[in-house]
């Protein structure tokens, strides 16, 4: 690490969003800190994708950490038995996690401040994506100036702590052929709600149909690796979605 290089903390989920915002803070020159989380999701193979992306886009630091949002229930992605939602859905739907993004942010703060890093970046999207109320702009805002109330260096040493969500206002193939023009290797990414031990796709759930959606909005090859007898039916589903 460059010692004039700033340092920054990632949250990397293993999904297309959070490996172009982690390509994204590296070209802005940052010393990337990746955080992940095992919070009780239905699969892990998410977090074996952060763990490649990670390697490969050669971060100076990557911590899986343990919190058991599956103990309080209350989501489809905590509750194996709660079926998913299948796209395009109405409202909130039953993905959405309770307080997961705000819990998250949290946890990344401390860990700002811990490295003594002032820049937090997060890959929401509020454009093609689930309307979770965690993933809009107003949030966003909102943690930044909490974060600059709740912290030690912020209160006595007058640092400023920003959160960066660089592809909040970014369709999914905008956000995909800006990955792909820094070299984002989406192969190894999973975005998939449910996807099996191998990390391949259901072709059914909501993160799905944004993902396959935006390859073919964005003119670019789709490398999920879909379920055995499932790519059609994702193709099929954006599709009929397209005639709507």
């Amino acid at each position: 690490m460059n010692e004039r290089q700033s340092r920054a903390v990632v949250l990397l989920s293993g999904g297309l969003d959070s490996a172009t915002t982690l390509a994204l803070a590296q070209a802005e020159g940052f010393c990337c800190f990746a955080l992940s989380f095992d919070y009780g999701q239905r699969h892990t193979a998410e977090l074996s994708a952060g763990t490649a992306i990670a390697k490969a886009m050669g971060v100076a630091g990557h911590r899986i950490l343990r919190i058991g949002l599956d103990d309080l229930g209350g989501s489809a992605l905590t509750n194996a038995a709660c079926p998913l939602p299948e796209p395009p859905s109405k409202g909130i739907p039953t993905t959405y996690v309770p307080a997961r993004n705000t819990i998250f942010l949290a946890y990344a703060l401390a860990y700002a401040e811990v490295l003594q890093a002032h820049d937090i970046f997060i890959g929401v999207n509020a454009i093609d994506y689930s309307g979770y109320p965690d993933c809009r702009p107003e949030f966003i805002a909102a943690f930044e100036h909490m974060a600059n109330l709740a912290t030690k260096s912020a209160v006595e040493d007058g640092s400023r702590y920003r959160v960066s969500a660089p592809l909040i206002r970014l369709t999914k193939a905008e956000i995909i052929q800006c990955g792909a023009r820094l070299g984002v290797d989406y192969s190894v990414t999973v975005s998939c709600y449910d996807a099996d031990p191998f990390g391949r796709a259901c072709g059914r759930c909501d993160a799905c149909y944004y993902r396959a959606k935006g390859f073919r909005q964005a003119g670019l090859t789709d490398p999920t690796r879909y379920q055995p007898g499932i790519r059609f039916l994702a193709q099929h589903r954006e599709e009929r979605a397209n005639d709507c």
